[in-house]
């Protein structure tokens, strides 16, 4: 065990506020996302609201959701809005060509969405179509959702049932516009991106925080191209449009796009390879934040990472086309590296949403098609242990003697750490990524006094640990107690393979 690493840790030097919506999710008409997810209709035997299934909301408020991205995704530039209003036996049907070239029958649309984030105390985030759909299209999307008086949609949106507009504050400018949403080059894209936002309106006190499809991974020059069509500043420093962010996607895999890997049988070689390849989103943040920095140093312009996660072979006899996999104590420390990384870059990045919420990818919850159980997945304890980050100021986290690996090319520290700080109280994020051993860690905590500390763990026997509906609890996070007061601070002996919180009362 080694017993020479340090966190350093000065409790009255907050940082950039760690927006809660990096603690976002995505929904997209893929698999059982949606259909079998959230939604199982007003006639189903599982308890629902209105159709939407009522453990997957209980359980995603536990977490506090910010925010949800729907309908997609590839999905979205396949998408036509106004297939999805009015009653449910009058809509028209579509092909899902991207995800299992299943018909899609649209009974999930506008209104369907709009509740279920009503009932999860979420923010929209609408994928606009700018892939297959018009400027007029949109336009009259967001008219219908967030305009008050008497206009063509808003009266269209009264005849179908909901009299007062919806608040939606974040809405995207087409996804993976260099890929499935258009085939664009990036100087297309950042002619047609300004030609959308412009006609993306604010309608009465409904003000539109504008994401303009970013780019994949390292494509820098993605990002420096969107930059490069702002406005100039205006007179208060700030960019003067025409949207607000850039998205960013990038998913965490072993192998190709042709065999990324299996969810469950890996080897120790792999558990590292997918946690080195989870950690290049430090890279990712802070390349693509320096190429904007050129453009906006104020930094008022977002970063926005609305993709990201492991993604797998899907699991054995599963339609491929529908991104079903498991998730293990694996794929909780691919998250719990994603948000050290999101909070280091809190100055940047306002918002990220992990793909996806519900049996797609990711996951953060599991719903059996037999059974009709729900399960909480390794990853959705994460989310649950680290809600204490939404909205709290950052502090920077000087790890000292920290052990390294080689894997995938790269130096793979060991431990990661990130802290936040609220009022009396801070939260101490720490992962311990050894497959195999124990560290032990000093918390150096100075310029405050810390009154009382407790913590929590999530970790498992087995690497490939993963709850099912059988074990739904062999991997969740349990109170731990082995926590040392020493003069500078505390001493944790970080489990192997584990996640642990550490909450400080501060005098």
């Amino acid at each position: 065990m080694s017993t020479s690493l340090s966190a350093v840790i000065d409790l009255d030097l907050p940082g950039p506020r760690i927006s809660r919506h990096v603690y976002g999710h995505f929904a997209e008409h893929l698999g059982r996302c949606i259909y079998g997810g959230f939604w199982v209709g007003e006639d189903s035997a599982t308890p629902n609201v209105r159709g939407i299934r009522s453990d997957v909301v209980e359980a995603l408020r536990a977490v506090r959701i910010p925010n949800l991205r729907w309908p997609g995704g590839c999905f979205a530039d396949d998408y036509h809005w106004e297939d999805g209003i009015g009653p449910r036996d009058q809509r028209p049907r579509m092909v899902n060509s991207h995800w299992g070239d299943v018909v899609e029958d649209n009974s999930f649309g506008t209104h369907e969405f709009m509740d279920l984030c009503e009932l999860l105390g979420a923010d929209p985030y609408v994928s606009g179509n700018v892939g297959s759909g018009t400027v007029r299209e949109m336009s009259d999307w967001v008219e219908y959702l967030t305009r008050a008086d008497d206009s063509p949609m808003a009266a269209r949106r009264r005849a179908n049932g909901r009299d007062e507009p919806w608040r939606v504050p974040f809405w995207g400018l087409g996804n993976e516009a260099w890929g499935c949403g258009g085939n664009l080059r990036a100087e297309q894209f950042a002619s047609l991106a300004r030609q959308y936002a412009t006609y993306t309106r604010d309608h009465g006190d409904n003000t539109v925080y504008r994401i303009a499809a970013g780019a994949n991974a390292d494509d820098y020059h993605w990002t420096e191209t969107l930059m490069r069509s702002f406005d100039p500043l205006d007179e208060d420093d700030r960019p003067a449009g025409p949207y607000q962010a850039l998205s960013l996607h990038y998913y965490t895999m072993t192998g190709p796009w042709s065999d990324k890997g299996d969810a469950t049988r890996f080897t120790e070689d792999e558990w590292y390879r997918a946690l080195s390849r989870a950690g290049r989103m430090e890279t990712l943040l802070a390349r693509h934040s320096t190429v904007m920095d050129r453009y906006d140093p104020q930094k008022k312009v977002g970063l926005v990472v609305d993709e990201w996660g492991t993604w797998w072979n899907v699991e054995r006899g599963t339609n491929p086309g529908f991104l079903y996999q498991q998730n293990t104590l694996r794929d909780a420390l691919v998250a719990s590296l994603h948000f050290d990384a999101f909070h280091r870059h809190a100055d940047r990045v306002v918002m990220a949403n992990i793909a996806q919420t519900v049996n797609v990818l990711q996951a953060m919850i599991l719903t059996d098609p037999e059974s009709g159980a729900l399960v909480l997945t390794p990853t959705y304890h994460v989310f649950a242990m680290n809600a204490g980050h939404h909205d709290a100021d950052s502090l920077a986290v000087h790890l000292k003697g920290a052990p390294e690996i080689e894997s995938d090319g790269r130096a793979l520290p060991l431990v990661s750490a990130s802290a936040s700080t609220r009022g009396d109280t801070a939260l101490v994020s720490l992962s311990n990524l050894d497959a195999t051993r124990d560290h032990a860690v000093t918390l150096d905590l100075r310029g405050r006094t810390v009154s009382g500390a407790r913590a929590r763990v999530l970790t498992a026997p087995a690497l490939a640990a993963h709850n099912t509906p059988e074990a739904p609890e062999a991997v969740t996070p349990v109170p731990f107690d082995d926590l040392r007061q020493v003069p500078d601070g505390l001493e944790i002996v970080l489990p192997a393979h584990s996640y642990l919180t550490v909450e400080l009362e501060l005098a």
